[in-house]
């Protein structure tokens, strides 16, 4: 006929692109079985169900990929090539479905975490290990900068959960409230208040207090203020643009003395010793909060906030 579409009967061309997957695991099983009837029998279908399914398959792609025989079935050598694709694609297809799966459950994906405390020691440390081993295909990434920093990068979806002292002015966010550290003073070893286990607010008065202008050294600024009702009394507190660590090495060079939290203790440096801070209460502490976004809806953060409210449950009130 005049004008008619010989393409579908053209030998070698492909006459649909729509090939079945289902249909590919069928060619597999029967190469691998070299039998219609024993790939048939570990799928649970009827062998002539798998071969009208092969030959539907091969019919697709225009090409044989087995010759039969009596004797049984092997991969024609156009048909081995085809094979080996398809055993790739089954195997792709496979690992997505899988990895869609465990992402779906937050047991894959990315996490992004923010905070401004030390990682030396403490329960963000051993938070972070937890998670890394209870979620292993979660890929972390951390970013340590200020509280305002951390603000913006939550505001801008960039992080995924901050983990702060105290609250954090971001509309929009939920809190949690986690853990509190007990605060020592950093000190040189051979300073006349480290022969003491442990040191009162009241023993600072005359000490130079060295504070890094980043978090969390303004609540520490405030909360040694508080601490001296008269201004006479207070001591001079000298702060400083500069990082944790070298607020160390300005302690162990004989500027002062400083104020850290418990995670800041594990990381050592040589000549310097920690004292328990009190007052007439008890240990003096700081307490951290996780802030994320309301909006938020990545699996993986959902995963991290179940861990921290096993870890760090909040107290039962009576009623």
């Amino acid at each position: 006929m005049v004008g008619e579409d010989k393409s579908n009967t053209e030998p070698g061309r492909v006459r649909t692109s729509a090939v079945d997957l289902q249909h590919l695991r069928y060619a597999v099983a029967a190469a691998d079985h070299g039998s219609f009837r024993r790939a048939a029998d570990t799928l649970l279908l009827r062998q002539s169900t798998l071969s009208r399914c092969i030959q539907k398959l091969e019919y697709s792609i225009g090409m044989m990929v087995f010759e039969r025989s009596s004797g049984g079935l092997r991969a024609t050598s156009t048909g081995r090539v085809f094979l080996r694709a398809a055993r790739s694609i089954l195997e792709q297809m496979d690992s997505l479905v899988k990895s869609t799966r465990h992402a779906g459950r937050g047991e894959a994906g990315r996490l992004s975490v923010g905070f401004h405390t030390s990682l030396s020691a403490g329960n963000l440390r051993t938070t972070l290990v937890d998670y890394q081993k209870r979620f292993s295909r979660i890929d972390v990434c951390l970013k340590e900068s200020s509280r305002v920093r951390l603000v913006t990068a939550l505001r801008s979806g960039a992080l995924d959960i901050a983990i702060v002292t105290g609250d954090l002015p971001l509309l929009g966010s939920q809190g949690m409230p986690l853990w509190s550290e007990r605060i020592s003073v950093a000190l040189l070893e051979d300073h006349p208040l480290a022969s003491r286990d442990v040191i009162y607010w009241t023993d600072l008065r005359s000490e130079t207090v060295l504070l890094s202008q980043y978090d969390p050294g303004r609540e520490l600024e405030d909360l040694l203020l508080s601490k001296f009702v008269s201004l006479e009394d207070r001591p001079k507190i000298s702060r400083h643009d500069v990082s944790r660590g070298t607020i160390k090495s300005l302690i162990s060079a004989g500027f002062g003395v400083s104020l850290v939290t418990e995670s800041d203790i594990g990381a050592n440096f040589s000549g310097l010793t920690y004292r328990q801070l009190r007052d007439g209460t008890g240990p003096s502490r700081v307490g951290f909060m996780a802030h994320w976004r309301d909006d938020n809806d990545n699996p993986a953060l959902t995963s991290f906030l179940t861990l921290l409210g096993e870890r760090y449950p909040l107290p039962v009130r009576d009623v």
